[in-house]
């Protein structure tokens, strides 16, 4: 049974979306239970999670309160969760001095942001979260959107496509593999190559951020480099706009790569701007029939100029889909993720777990996503504070020169002179003379294979990856145990039966060095398989 929530607990409202062919829902029975667990209560519009498969039963169950339409929804809660920015109506239904969360987009909306400072409302938008801030990546619903988007653009090209993704010999005939181009590897980017390439497809992508080459060839791509050298990091994690010379010379890699696709995905948008024109009509005119575009920056303009938001088209018999909607099409798995961003989100603002939020604005990441402070628009907010640079190490003390005969010094760390080079070698000669000339010959053999194994030892050690070292040091531990043998001789030796049994601190010594000497084996190899295992999936 659930604990009724205390009386000065504020209430989460969440309405049905209003936006033409919006499926998803901010949060879902299963992320209920915890909002409740920090003290909230919920409260739902009936038929909100109808399109992603909740019920209003199963929000029932989980502890939310259904409510029967959207003007008792709004007026009975303190915080409300959207996925899409609110309309006009949906403003003016909000309580004053009422919290959102959701989606805004403030750049492209300055008339809803004067409306909802109207209303005295304190606003955080999702997708203002510093997403370079590493403890904010909990909250990055536009990461979780953007990599449902992929996969789904993905799906929709393998719907209109007329072929298979991955190539096939049959009795029937030779089925060539699918060529898919991607432009753009951010998240959605990443995951459309990881899907198309798991597929069977051939992936070829491109990005103007150089460092994401690595990570297009991990999940199987190929990354096609554009031949002009400029880096396209923006800030936020974002890419910047590039020069009308490296534009240029990627218009004629792309004009390359649609003569020869058989798919395009198309990815790029640069926020606050509309979307970069990528793909020309003459490169949809010069691809095969039957070819297909996905163009995942339609809501924005689109990439592609033939494109129609919203909209499935033909043009010269290449399909461009042009589908606002991509995440909706995937409304259960895109309503699952999104919750639980906006669960992190309330046990950032509910540490105490009262079921009270507090938009603490000395927090970077809520300052960031505070767009609007009680009436007051704070939006955008002020660049992110620098990290304390590290403390500069402590220069080291001048070395001290000694002054030797002739007046000329040489510094104490400085390598050594010639002269005590040669007379380290000569005592080192002689002192192998000597004991040449009066070891035992046994001593000589055992000494040559002691330096020949210190030699090899430290070669082979020297030429394996250092993530490995410590496996290696363990296993070379436990092998190196054969000492165990020495103390074995000692406790037993040959000559027992002849000479007797040793005395009995030999016997002790040597018992005592079985003892470690075992330990130091067993040790060794049961550690080694531990750090091998790190390494297996």
């Amino acid at each position: 049974m659930q604990a009724s929530p205390s009386p000065t607990a504020q209430r989460i409202g969440v309405p049905r979306e209003t936006f033409a062919g919006e499926k998803r829902v901010a949060t879902v029975p299963e992320v209920v239970q915890k909002l409740v667990a920090l003290g909230f209560s919920v409260a739902v519009e009936a038929g909100a999670g109808e399109a992603a498969h909740c019920s209003d039963d199963a929000y029932r169950a989980a502890g939310a309160e259904v409510l029967p339409d959207a003007a008792a929804l709004w007026a009975a809660s303190d915080i409300v969760f959207k996925v899409r920015p609110p309309s006009a109506a949906e403003v003016a239904l909000m309580r004053p001095g009422g919290l959102l969360v959701g989606f805004v987009w403030p750049a492209q909306h300055p008339e809803l942001m004067a409306q909802l400072a109207a209303r005295q409302a304190t606003v955080l938008a999702i997708d203002c979260l510093p997403r370079t801030l590493s403890r904010a990546q909990k909250m990055d619903a536009l990461t979780s959107t953007a990599g449902v988007s992929g996969y789904r653009a993905v799906i929709e090209a393998a719907n209109a496509f007329g072929r298979y993704f991955n190539g096939q010999i049959t009795a029937a005939g030779k089925v060539p593999p699918a060529k898919v181009f991607i432009a753009g590897a951010g998240v959605a980017g990443l995951a459309a190559i990881g899907t198309a390439a798991n597929l069977g497809a051939i992936v070829r992508a491109n990005d103007t951020r150089a460092e994401v080459a690595d990570q297009v060839r991990s999940l199987g791509g190929e990354f096609v480099k554009v031949d002009y050298e400029e880096d396209g990091a923006g800030g936020g994690g974002y890419a910047k706009v590039m020069s009308e010379g490296f534009q240029a010379a990627q218009r004629r890699m792309y004009a390359e790569q649609a003569r020869d696709a058989d798919i395009i995905i198309t990815t790029a948008l640069i926020p606050g701007k509309p979307a970069p024109k990528l793909i020309t009509a003459e490169m949809v005119q010069s691809m095969k029939p039957g070819s297909v575009i996905v163009d995942m920056a339609a809501e924005q303009g689109g990439n592609c100029e033939l494109t129609v938001p919203g909209e499935a088209v033909v043009r010269h018999g290449v399909t461009i889909l042009g589908f606002t909607d991509l995440p909706s099409r995937l409304a259960k798995q895109s309503s699952t993720l999104y919750a639980t961003n906006l669960l992190r989100l309330a046990e950032e603002l509910c540490k105490a777990k009262d079921g009270v939020a507090v938009v603490n604005m000395e927090d970077d990441a809520i300052r960031g996503l505070t767009v609007v402070k009680a009436g007051e628009i704070t939006w955008p907010a002020p660049p992110l504070k620098a990290a304390p640079a590290p403390a500069a190490a402590r220069p080291a003390a001048a070395p001290v020169a000694e002054k030797k005969a002739g007046g000329h010094g040489h510094g104490s760390a400085g390598p050594l002179p010639a002269k005590t080079l040669a007379i380290l070698f000569a005592v080192a000669a002689v002192a192998f003379w000597f004991i040449g000339a009066y070891a035992p010959a046994a001593f000589l053999g055992h000494f040559t294979v002691f330096v020949l194994a210190c030699f090899i030892g430290y070669m082979v050690v020297w030429n394996v990856t250092p993530a490995l070292h410590t496996p290696l040091m363990s296993v070379t531990n436990a092998i190196s145990s054969i000492i165990a043998i020495g103390a074995l001789v000692q406790i037993a030796p040959p000559q027992a039966a002849a000479n007797g049994r040793p005395d009995g601190l030999i016997l002790w010594l040597a018992f005592a060095a079985l003892v470690l000497t075992a330990v130091n084996m067993f040790g060794g190899f049961a550690v080694t398989r531990r750090m091998l295992a790190m390494f297996q999936k």
